[in-house]
């Protein structure tokens, strides 16, 4: 294959992936659009965004198996198209439910992609030098992706409706159909035997479940029945999953792979890394938008270093990693996470954005990018070939799983400190000031400082107002405090295991065992290309 060919697969391979993440990030911006118009309630717009998570998640690794089996350019194809299909749906959806189906669907077709994409850049690019410069341009464009998603929906929402969020995949989608069908190389795995029809249903019940869990979490109370019992029964569902997993001759993945230090400690990293990167762009949404109440494309405009950060960062670490090692690297992306949350906590509602605020996002942008980049490339290097597509669906599970996990609990610490705080302020305020619904509102999120401003009061209640709104940011800030103090004891701690557990010595090049066919205490054998 010619470095022409190679190059071209991988800008269609980096195109599907940002479509992907894309639609998981830019609907959040026109969620206020679409509450107004839409007449949807505050739960209503949630599930706009958990339906999408809660079938991606799901149907990773199920996904990332059939590609392997199938195929995995037939798998993205498919995906593809119905991603264009879907989003038809939801552009021409007139009702909060109809969204929510949309939504789920392409949750479903994105999770047929977002595996192969990883699992291609990993068949195309052998060696292990050429493979880790791949991973490391794939890496760039996953943390691009995610931070770029406010400015494209804000953009699009100044110069068009809601809808727009859901056209614009339309033609997006069908070129890059298009490319893929003529561009990208077909590959599967060379085992045969029965499709593990059971596992794929044990998998999807058990992460759906456990990611719904995360998710409603804080609204239903992390202590309630319906949460603990969620909880049981996902976890109940991993164990049988595992367990069979362990007696057939076809899994759908090889748990034995996790006994490999340098595959289950760098999907631990990701997990944590995208934990804390979830949790600090919600935390930063609510800071721009409702503390210092810019519009979605202002704060997209300035949520830009991040991206920038994570384009310069990602390749550089990935190359690094294969001169010193994963570990050492890993280390210093874990401590420049946990400064620059460190950073971010100590933001005040009169700080500028030219200071600790602009230092904190680009600081999260390298630690994510330093974490990102040499993890994921550990963990492909860590599976043969032929299981690329279920090493790619790991990888994406556990940033899926840690990113839920970071918006749920940093948002349930932000969200008791701000509610304990203002919702005594607002059960004072008259019903002339601001009706019962606005209230409910004002008591949930800071967000609604926005609306709350547009709301004409008499001039009698002006300083109420003012100080209502001061309140507000305050409370939220107090939240961003505590959130990111158990963000930093997180990353660090996380830091703290893979310097004792994984390995400091970079295996041999050229190395084809696998750290999962020696004894568990064999950590130190060569793996591919780590």
């Amino acid at each position: 294959m010619t470095s022409l060919r190679r190059g071209a697969i991988l800008v269609v391979v980096c195109l599907a992936e940002l479509l992907v993440l894309l639609d998981n990030t830019v609907v959040n911006v026109a969620l206020p659009s679409m509450g107004v118009s839409l007449g949807a309630g505050f739960s209503g717009l949630q599930w706009i965004v958990d339906a999408y998570t809660l079938t991606f998640a799901g149907l990773l690794l199920a996904c990332g198996h059939l590609g392997d089996r199938f195929g995995r350019r037939r798998v993205m194809l498919i995906g593809l198209a119905g991603i264009a299909v879907m989003s038809v749906g939801g552009a021409l959806a007139t009702s909060v439910g109809m969204v929510v189906a949309a939504r789920a669907a392409m949750g479903v077709f994105a999770a047929a992609v977002f595996p192969a994409t990883l699992a291609l850049v990993t068949i195309t690019f052998t060696t292990p030098k050429a493979r880790a410069a791949a991973i490391a341009v794939w890496t760039a464009m996953a943390g691009f992706a995610v931070a770029i998603g406010p400015t494209a929906g804000g953009w699009l929402l100044t110069h068009f409706s809601w809808h727009s969020v859901f056209w614009m995949n339309v033609p997006i989608a069908l070129a890059i159909l298009v490319a893929a069908r003529f561009v990208l190389p077909e590959s599967r795995t060379n085992a045969h035997g029965r499709l593990d029809v059971l596992g794929l249903v044990l998998s999807f019940a058990g992460i759906v479940t456990l990611v719904w869990a995360i998710v409603e979490g804080p609204r239903h109370g992390w202590v309630s029945p319906t949460t603990i019992g969620a909880f049981v029964f996902g976890a109940a569902m991993i164990a049988v999953f595992v367990w069979r997993e362990t007696r057939v001759s076809n899994p759908v993945l090889d748990v034995r792979l996790f006994r490999n230090r340098r595959f289950s400690l760098p999907a631990l990293s990701i997990a944590v890394a995208y934990f804390s990167m979830f949790g600090f762009l919600f935390l930063i949404t609510q800071y721009f938008q409702g503390i210092q109440e810019y519009s979605p494309l202002e704060f997209g405009i300035r949520s830009l270093p991040f991206a920038a950060a994570v384009l310069i960062a990602a390749p550089a670490a990935t190359m690094l990693a294969q001169r010193v090692g994963t570990t050492a690297v890993l280390i210093g992306g874990f401590v420049i996470l946990a400064t620059g949350m460190g950073i971010a906590g100590q933001v005040t509602v009169e700080s500028p954005y030219v200071g600790i605020v602009l230092i904190s996002m680009i600081l999260m942008g390298l630690g994510l990018a330093i974490v990102q980049g040499p993890a994921t490339e550990s963990i492909m290097g860590s599976v043969e070939l032929d299981e690329a597509g279920v090493g790619s669906a790991v990888n994406d599970t556990t940033r899926e799983v840690g990113g839920a996990l970071g918006v749920a609990v940093l948002g349930s610490i932000v969200a008791s400190a701000y509610t304990d705080r203002v919702a005594p302020l607002v059960d004072t305020i008259p019903d002339s000031m601001m009706d019962p619904q606005q209230k409910d509102f004002a008591r949930q999120s800071v967000l609604t400082v926005l609306e709350i401003r547009k709301h004409d009061v008499p001039t009698m209640f002006s300083d109420s107002k003012d100080h209502l709104i001061f309140t507000m940011k305050a409370a939220a800030l107090d939240g961003f405090q505590i959130a990111s103090y158990a963000t930093v004891g997180l990353a660090i701690a996380c830091a703290i295991a893979v310097a004792a557990l994984l390995p400091w010595k970079r295996p041999e090049r050229g190395s084809v065992l696998l750290g999962w066919m020696q004894s568990p205490s064999s950590d130190e054998t060569p793996t591919t290309g780590t």
